[in-house]
């Protein structure tokens, strides 16, 4: 199924929304820079759903790595680092722009999980596999506590696959860069636009390719392309889709 905003139309059995029975679980997948955090967070909160990205644990082990000078080449390194730290998330917000807290054994890092040098190594250290099956349960774990919209890479696929809706939210390469570009430069933060849209094309290919959880759009996924749509608007745009979701029967 392909979401279009221009031929979107609401049902009017969805206008009474408290009447609605909401999915109890949201998986969200898409390629970096796509809006699927952005826009799943801004959801959550209309909602008063939890939030949980689950790339910020994969960012976490990244920066535990380069914290404590793992080698990030060599996977059992790695995936020892990720079986010995506990992690966790609370949907606690402060007035640092985050969209929840990551806990490290107790230690808020969050701040630091977007620097430039996580970035750079995020995409390696969430191609192993023993860091993505010690992270899955945990993720799990996380999903049964209640109401959650999780965004991630493959959470229909994988993480969740029984989520009660699953929505796929992409655009398009250079929507994707411009968006980055302007994230970093509304931050204060030097940007290249031609650097960043080599990056991203890089972490597309690696996270399509690689062996173990690819980023795939499950067949039962709702694709919503976000390439023409403000922010505003693919906020809307998943609302309506939760909104108008019904259950199996």
């Amino acid at each position: 199924m392909v979401y279009s905003w221009r031929v979107f139309a609401l049902n009017p059995d969805t206008t009474a929304e408290t009447q609605l029975v909401l999915p109890k679980t949201i998986a969200v997948d898409g390629p970096a820079g796509s809006g699927k955090s952005t826009v799943s967070f801004a959801v959550a909160q209309r909602i008063e759903y939890l939030f949980f990205d689950t790339g910020a644990f994969y960012r976490a082990i990244a920066l535990l790595a380069l914290e404590q000078h793992v080698d990030m080449n060599n996977p059992d390194e790695v995936v020892a680092l990720a079986q010995r730290v506990n992690l966790d998330m609370t949907p606690d917000l402060k007035d640092d722009g985050r969209q929840c807290t990551i806990l490290a054994d107790g230690r808020d890092i969050t701040p630091r999980i977007h620097d430039p040098e996580v970035d750079a190594h995020v995409s390696v250290v969430a191609a192993i596999p023993g860091v993505r099956r010690t992270l899955l349960d945990v993720q799990r774990a996380i999903a049964r506590r209640g109401q959650i919209i999780m965004a991630g890479r493959d959470i229909g696929t994988i993480v969740l696959p029984d989520a009660d809706l699953k929505l796929f939210i992409d655009a398009s390469l250079e929507q994707r860069a411009r968006r980055r570009y302007q994230q970093r430069l509304d931050k204060g933060e030097p940007a290249d636009l031609a650097s960043i849209r080599e990056g991203l094309q890089a972490r597309d290919t690696l996270d399509s390719g690689r062996e173990v959880a690819p980023l795939l759009r499950a067949p039962d996924a709702i694709y919503v392309d976000t390439s023409d749509l403000t922010l505003e608007q693919s906020v809307e745009a998943v609302y309506r889709l939760i909104m108008e979701w019904r259950p199996q029967r």
